[in-house]
Order: structure tokens, then C-alpha cells, then sequence
């Protein structure tokens, strides 16, 4: 039985203000399936994943659309559900005086930050804790978010995306503004929430960050996709050299990436 794609984004143009961000894009996720999206800064790669959030919109035509679990119409609140989301827009724009646990609550909400009116029921606190508590970072769930690193607001965000165990996760730039050693520790647990049986979609411009259960890479440059197939026929010195426009060599060790020129 062949199984309802996740994503289904086909010949699609569409803009961010007057700025035409695609032109006849196409690209599709499967359920389970996990996916590295690399390019460089401004190729369009947080375009793609806004468009899969439903922060940008297509532009309506013929033979062009973007259906998520095999639907144009998505009701929002059902998809916060099947969706978790972390990246930096949602960081940088989060209240700064939400505590660490107000922060994940909100994703009940789909709010960003705190708000007098909306009430969290004592099983939704239970389950923010729950999530917070996995992720390593309990004793700072009265903090206010202000006050945190951007390594430990990464991980309340990344808390908030999986309060409803979605299906699909999406992290775009993991790893901006994170010091090595919170990095090291955000990639970890992206590699343990492989485990489980959800999709990711991982964007970054860095082939350092696609880790080992990353199956298949995505190219992407001024909005178009330039290569799309298994990690291993996708990352080569030929591919990445084109991509950023420079000689570069690849070089792979236990299921990690770097560059070098």
C-alpha cells in the first residue's frame, strides 16, 4: 500500500513581500523520512519550510499547489499537532519575560509567550514538564527566557515542538548563534529523536550539521534545486563546489561531513 505523503509541493512560484522566492518548485517528504535541506545563505531554504508551515503561500495557478497529508486545505491547529517546529525567526520573536515553562506551554496555544487568557490544564503542565525534563533542562523551567544562553532557549523551543509528539519535526539553522559544546549536545538529541518513528526536516547551510541518520540531502541555491537523492549520491566535492561556488573537498568520517578548500 503506498503511503499519503507528508509534503507534496508541486510547480509552485512564490513570494516573500515583493521578492520572488520560487519558480516552479518541486519537492515532496515522506512519512518517516528524514531529510537535510543545505544551501547557502538566501537560497531559499527557510522559504521552503515556511512554505510547509503555511507562513508563505503559493502562488494560485494551475497545476501548482502544496498539499500537507494529502490536503490544499490544512486546518492550523491540526497541524501544530503533526508539525513541530524550531528556528531562529521563532526564537529570536519569543516573549523575553516568558519563563522556560510558559514557553513550552504555549505550544499548546500556538502562541509565542505568555498571555493572562490562556489557561493550561494541570495534564498540559504535567506534559510540559514531561517534555522539558527529556531534554535535560528542569531546573530551569522558572528562568525567564531573557535570561537563558541560546544553547538552553534552543532546547525549550525544541521542548515546545514536541509536546505533541509530532510527525514530523522541522529545525531550521539548529546550530546558529550555539558554541561548540551546545551544538554538540543539540545534535545529539536530534540523533535521538531519530530514533523514534518521525520525519525530520533539518535546513542549514553547514554539511557539519546533517548527522548520521540523515538519509537524503537536498541541494538548493537562488531557489531552485540543484541535486535531490540519497546522502551518499548527493555529498560530493563536484556537487557542494557548485552549490557554494567555490573548490571545495569533502571528506567523511563515521557518518559525519566536513569542508575543506
Amino acid at each position: 500500500m503506498k503511503r499519503q505523503l507528508i509534503v507534496e509541493i508541486t510547480n509552485v512560484s512564490a513570494y516573500r513581500e515583493d521578492l520572488q522566492v520560487f519558480d516552479d518548485l518541486s519537492f515532496c517528504l515522506q512519512p518517516q523520512q528524514r531529510v537535510a535541506i543545505l544551501g547557502p545563505n538566501g537560497s531559499g531554504k527557510s522559504s521552503l519550510l515556511k512554505l510547509i508551515s503555511r507562513e508563505i503561500y503559493p502562488v494560485v495557478r494551475p497545476n501548482s499547489y502544496v498539499r500537507l497529508y494529502g490536503s490544499e486545505t490544512v486546518n492550523l491547529w491540526e497541524l501544530r499537532r503533526k508539525i513541530g517546529l524550531v528556528s531562529h525567526d521563532l526564537q529570536t520573536g519569543y516573549t523575553p519575560y516568558s519563563t522556560g515553562l510558559e514557553v513550552v506551554v504555549s505550544g499548546f496555544f500556538g502562541a509565542i509567550g505568555a498571555h493572562t487568557h490562556l489557561q493550561p490544564s494541570p495534564q498540559q503542565l504535567d506534559e510540559a514538564r514531561a517534555a522539558i525534563a527529556s531534554l535535560g533542562v528542569s531546573e530551569l523551567e522558572e528562568r525567564m527566557y531573557q535570561r537563558m544562553s541560546t544553547g538552553q532557549q534552543r532546547r525549550f523551543l525544541l521542548a515546545r515542538a514536541l509536546i505533541h509528539q509530532p510527525e514530523l519535526l522541522i529545525m531550521d539553522e539548529p546550530t546558529a548563534g550555539l558554541d561548540i559544546g551546545a551544538a554538540f549536545q543539540l545534535l545529539t538529541t536530534l540523533r535521538q529523536l531519530c530514533r523514534a518513528e518521525r520525519s525530520l526536516l533539518l535546513a542549514t547551510h553547514h554539511v557539519e550539521e546533517i548527522i548520521p541518520e540523515i538519509e537524503r540531502v537536498v541541494l538548493i541555491s537562488n531557489g531552485k534545486i540543484l541535486a535531490d537523492g540519497p546522502k551518499a549520491e548527493v555529498l560530493n566535492s563536484d556537487n557542494l563546489s557548485r552549490l557554494y561556488g567555490l573548490e571545495l573537498r569533502l571528506q567523511q568520517s563515521r557518518g559525519w561531513y566536513r569542508l575543506s578548500w
